[in-house]
């Protein structure tokens, strides 16, 4: 294991003020034997407590303690991105606040970068929440490996290791975060897993309940679009829309061929109408394909989706 790099610890915080001392002396305590070089990035996500005030006396005693601070709740994905951003570590570690991921899994995930991958993603085999968020987890996603292709068991794991080049290719917003492996795969990057602790929540309660797992179907199918269909999403609307098309003309060749043999359509009104459906609704596919080829192309400006209050650097 090279010892002579520096490592970024990117941790988004709703909320977390009784967790953030005892986690900080946590990743010290992990990292102290490797002699590694370290930046810890609090990214304060709107706290109605005084989680950002202890961020900035962690920063007063340790310098490598960072913090940005947004003006609201903006949400993990912002959050995220903005530390993407800054983080200069050549391996860049995420985790969640609340103390339910184990900083001493570091060396492991270290070990599983020098193997050979660009992304290591954990994996809570055994969790200790409640049914109720067990259960909605590990069918959203199985659906999600099995509909991406990318076969590991826990997605939203908050503990994960990424090369930087990963964290610099990649943009998250809305609710993608749960889906960066994904993302990550889709641009040809290695995907590995590995088998984490999972703590009891010691303060506090869960940000995340029932609509994250809901609201997941729509950002399934924002990801598959965007892993898919992103830089040619005529291939979506227009392959579909000349389909509806192609079957559309064969159903109206049909009735004028009715027509011309028999005098009339023998009462295939309702063919009639699909297929003149069918063909209209083509065409508007394959515009909407033509369209959104064009703001691909022209679309360079990049997206902001957070407001920083305050910075300790």
């Amino acid at each position: 294991m090279d010892n002579n790099r520096l490592i970024s610890i990117i941790i988004p915080v709703l909320d977390e003020a009784p967790s953030l001392e005892q986690l900080y002396q946590n990743i010290i305590d992990a990292v102290k034997s490797l002699h590694l070089e370290i930046e810890i990035i609090f990214i304060d996500d709107g706290s109605s407590d005084n989680s950002f005030q202890i961020i900035e006396n962690l920063h007063a005693k340790d310098p490598r303690v960072k913090g940005i601070e947004f003006r609201g709740n903006f949400g993990k994905s912002a959050a995220l991105s903005v530390g993407f951003k800054i983080a200069k570590g050549d391996i860049v570690f995420t985790m969640d606040a609340d103390l339910q991921d184990d900083p001493s899994e570091i060396p492991t995930f270290l070990e599983k970068i020098d193997a050979g991958y660009d992304l290591v993603s954990g994996w809570k085999k055994k969790r200790n929440d409640p049914l109720t968020k067990v259960i909605p987890s590990r069918v959203f996603n199985w659906v999600v490996s099995r509909l991406s292709g990318v076969r590991i068991h826990d997605f939203n794991c908050g503990i994960k290791a990424y090369r930087n080049e990963v964290v610099k290719e990649i943009e998250v917003y809305g609710e993608l975060h749960r889906f960066i492996p994904a993302l990550a795969a889709w641009r040809n990057f290695k995907i590995g897993e590995i088998i984490v602790r999972h703590h009891k929540r010691k303060f506090g309660k869960s940000k995340y309940g029932a609509r994250r797992f809901l609201s997941g179907i729509n950002d399934l199918i924002t990801v598959m679009f965007l892993t898919k269909f992103q830089k040619k999403p005529s291939h979506l609307f227009s392959g579909t829309g000349v389909l509806l098309m192609f079957f559309g003309f064969l159903i109206n060749l049909y009735i004028l061929y009715l027509k011309l043999n028999y005098g009339g359509i023998k009462n295939r009104f309702p063919l009639l109408f699909l297929g003149v459906l069918l063909m209209i609704v083509g065409v508007q596919l394959i515009s909407t394909g033509l369209i959104a080829e064009m703001l691909t192309f022209f679309h360079n400006e990049e997206k902001k989706e957070f407001i920083i209050k305050k910075t300790v650097t």
